[in-house]
């Protein structure tokens, strides 16, 4: 793939190792570039044109790779470059491999979800007329030294079958274990994986499937106990003998006893005048002969 720019002289190196700064790796020395050649943007327009390539050769409604997603994203984008063939000077890329730690979900050999952080291979492509010339060999090997892992232990998303063929011819890599998303793992994923963060119980079978366990039945006939002052038990009244009688108005009105007849304020004053006094009073009277007659009417 050409550009309008010289290539060569803006990755100095055969494989360039970009991240989400998109920054020109350094230049070798002596080699000058005019001032206002805006490197980054160079960076960025290649990076554009290999997603939109990728997008085309599988069939993409949209590029997944762009100048945007990666300064967004922390993804790595390996660029291979093409030292031999050098149109007007200005140097070929070959073909990019874009890999990223996703956290994923993934099933395994029993079913089991479990919670992890693999290295996926996001994007990968080579130019058409440069295929089968052991350039995606190349740089895929390259990747895999440069991310110390193995290829058993990455996870591909929506891999295409030529992807698949490369991958069955020159690791091995066949038997996969099936998933509900659009990533792909092989046999032998789990093996070297470091513990998840969360792991699942496997999936029962419907027919298994219970309202709730033995441990929650057991959990159910144990009585807890309320707190104080509920768990005190309530005193239960004696009943009388002979229950009062019900009032006969038509409400609900509580029952109560007999109520005494109603006495006149006057026969009410008499028979206060009639109670001798108490002797508390008397000794007032005494103590104070010239007390007025309302003052001892009042004290009595």
């Amino acid at each position: 793939m050409e550009f309008p720019f010289d290539v060569d002289a803006l990755l100095p190196e055969r494989i360039t190792v970009l991240d989400q700064h998109l920054r020109p790796p350094a230049r070798r020395p002596g080699t000058t570039t005019p001032a206002r050649v805006d490197l980054q943007q160079q960076i960025m327009t290649i990076v554009d044109e290999l997603g939109k390539a990728s997008a085309k050769a599988q069939h993409l409604p949209a590029p997944i790779t762009s100048a945007s997603r990666m300064q967004s994203n922390r993804h790595v984008m390996y660029v291979l470059k093409d030292t031999s063939a050098r149109p007007a000077g200005k140097g070929a890329i070959v073909g990019f491999l874009k890999v990223g730690y996703k956290k994923l979900f993934v099933l395994d050999d029993r079913e089991a979800h479990n919670e992890v952080e693999p290295l996926c291979i996001l994007d990968f492509y080579i130019h058409e007329s440069l295929q089968r010339h052991g350039h995606g060999r190349e740089l895929f090997q390259y990747m895999l030294q440069k991310e110390r892992v193995e290829p058993h232990q990455l996870a591909i998303d929506r891999p295409s079958q030529k992807l698949l063929k490369f991958l069955n011819k020159h690791y091995n890599l066949e038997t996969t274990v099936p998933q509900v998303n659009n990533f792909v793992i092989f046999e032998g994923f789990f093996a070297h994986q470091h513990p998840p963060a969360r792991k699942l119980p496997p999936k029962r079978a419907e027919g298994d499937i219970k309202p709730y366990s033995s441990s929650d039945r057991e959990f159910l006939k144990v009585a807890v106990e309320p707190p104080w002052p509920l768990n005190r038990a309530p005193r239960r009244a004696t009943p009388p003998a002979h229950p009062p009688p019900r009032s006969s108005s038509l409400g609900n009105s509580p029952e109560r006893g007999p109520l005494r007849p109603f006495v006149p304020e006057q026969e009410l004053l008499r028979s206060l005048r009639l109670c001798p006094p108490h002797p508390t009073a008397r000794l007032l009277l005494a103590t104070d002969p010239g007390g007025s007659p309302a003052q001892r009417r009042r004290t009595r």
